[in-house]
């Protein structure tokens, strides 16, 4: 997978992908990022990439020249343009997955007041992370890009992903580690007992506590899912 983020603070999203999981990903030729300042592309003489809004209003709006000519020269066959803006669709576990099966992701990051409304004639889709407002598009991007990135292949280990949150609308299940005792907070007795079955039902009992609990709406989704499978 090749992945493409336009903005203008690359330094932020070079000082992430360049460590942890991401740069493993990456110096193994599992992906390739490039993050690219679309402000080399501005045609104005002083590289400037915004302008007042038509109709007056606070705040700078992104102007389409630069960012619609980096798109352009990245952009190929198989490439997927998505705008990172909080007016788009909202983004979950699923949509990581899907994302993960393409060949070429284009991720613009804003900032300012937003961008020129004409610009959504040239991306494929918009996702919003959260229904809140950044001072800018690279953590979106950055929250993204992470989802994806350890989805693709040899990345990590399909155990991981079998068995983490969001599965079956389930939260994971709660994991412990030595000592077994500390401070009086024990470890399950359950889990140190070496009965596979009997800790496969713990775990999925506390996942569906977990999940009920936190999230009643993903509970119900499993449940009602759950409930179609067995009268099948």
């Amino acid at each position: 997978m090749r992945i493409t983020i336009l903005t203008l603070f690359p330094s932020v999203i070079n000082e992430y992908i360049n460590s942890s999981i991401i740069k493993r990903a990456i110096d193994n030729d599992n992906c390739a990022i490039e993050v690219v300042n679309f402000r080399d592309f501005s045609e104005n003489k002083h590289k400037k990439v915004d302008d007042y809004q038509f109709g007056g209003g606070g705040g700078m709006v992104l102007s389409l020249q630069p960012i619609v000519d980096a798109i352009k020269f990245y952009k190929k066959e198989n490439s997927k343009v998505i705008l990172l803006t909080p007016s788009g669709k909202k983004y979950k576990s699923s949509f990581a997955k899907e994302l993960s099966l393409e060949k070429h992701l284009i991720f613009i990051a804003g900032h300012y007041e937003g961008f020129d409304e004409r610009l959504n004639n040239y991306v494929d889709e918009e996702i919003s992370i959260g229904d809140y407002v950044l001072t800018g598009g690279e953590l979106p991007a950055l929250v993204i890009v992470d989802s994806i990135v350890r989805l693709i292949p040899n990345v990590i280990s399909k155990e991981s992903l079998i068995s983490e949150s969001f599965e079956d609308n389930l939260l994971d299940y709660p994991v412990y580690t030595k000592p077994i005792d500390f401070e009086g907070h024990k470890v399950p007795e359950v889990l140190i007992g070496g009965n596979h079955k009997s800790i496969e039902e713990f775990r999925y009992k506390s996942k569906l506590a977990k999940t009920k609990l936190n999230r009643y709406d993903l509970y119900k989704e499993h449940i009602k899912n759950k409930k179609g499978i067995n009268n099948e």
